[in-house]
């Protein structure tokens, strides 16, 4: 028997503006120290602002282009066999997914220094993002160059 603690996945609900569990998570994972209202600010305001400077563009769009662009196919995750240590490559569920390609877009917002407010920082990461400029584009790039180099270890099983 398994010693692991087993996981159970929370019911996300949906935002009350756009009715998205995307956003919903996307709000989460930008809140720091429990301040859920502060995040949802952001959130809605960047989207504003990125949605009056590309036209034509609405939420279901934004999550098709922006966030499916970002999304990993390919994750890689290290087994000890032997006393060496392995890198395996795994696909990845579209849970862990859009959790990564959030993360990633909101880490590589904050590291940006052309503007004090976050959500600037995260509307110009979108439009990075549609015209395949963004560090978190690069961030996935390079996970799946990881990958395809460690392509040989993929006959150890996890």
């Amino acid at each position: 028997m398994s010693r692991k603690n087993l996981s159970f996945n929370k019911k996300i609900l949906p935002d009350y503006k756009f009715n998205s569990k995307i956003i919903s998570k996307f709000i989460n994972l930008l809140m720091l120290k429990g301040k859920k209202t502060l995040a949802r600010y952001i959130v809605y305001k960047s989207l504003d602002i990125f949605f009056n400077k590309i036209n034509n563009f609405d939420i279901l769009n934004f999550e098709k282009n922006v966030i499916e662009k970002v999304k990993p196919i390919i994750e890689v995750k290290s087994r000890k066999i032997g006393g060496s240590k392995y890198s395996i490559p795994v696909e990845i569920s579209i849970n862990r997914a859009n959790t990564l390609a959030i993360r990633w877009i909101i880490n590589s917002a904050r590291k940006r220094l052309e503007n004090k407010f976050m959500f600037i920082k995260l509307s110009n990461e979108y439009i990075d993002i549609l015209n395949n400029k963004g560090f978190s584009l690069k961030k996935r790039d390079e996970i799946h160059k990881i990958a395809e180099s460690n392509k040989a270890f993929t006959h150890y099983k996890l």
